[in-house]
């Protein structure tokens, strides 16, 4: 199983907001439906196709203001992918992102360090977002 984590990152908001944000799906529409194709979204699952290929992923666990859990439904490998946050004060909340995915060593790697990169993309994105509002 390898693991990858992002860089912790500060965002300027309550943990509650952030999650609340964060752990409906739904939230996302306005932000990705103009990004990939036939984006689909419920609270707990979404589904949107990216370079042809079909995603479709379901959040199998929740810890209000603390923890998100989402995995993939119908992939072609198996995932999961954890949002942590830590709120330390009304402003300061700290977010740290977890993928663990079966790869083989050759897929490694290949894709080992863009998925390191990508969460840390993904985790900076996340933060600008809030801290802009």
């Amino acid at each position: 199983m390898a693991e990858y984590k992002s860089k912790q990152v500060k965002i300027n908001k309550p943990d509650q907001t952030i999650y609340t944000v964060l752990s409906n799906f739904s939230n996302f529409t306005p932000i990705i439906q103009d990004k990939v194709e036939e984006w689909q979204a419920t609270e707990d699952t979404c589904s949107f196709k990216a370079k042809g290929f079909t995603v479709k992923l379901r959040m199998v666990d929740k810890e209000p203001f603390k923890t998100i859990k989402i995995t993939g439904d119908d992939m072609p490998f198996e995932f999961t992918f954890w949002i942590q946050l830590k709120g330390l004060a009304a402003d300061d909340t700290r977010m740290l992102l977890t993928l663990r995915t079966e790869l083989n060593m050759m897929m490694k790697m290949i894709i080992g360090n863009k998925l390191q990169k990508a969460l840390d993309e993904v985790a900076e994105k996340i933060a600008f977002g809030f801290n802009s509002i």
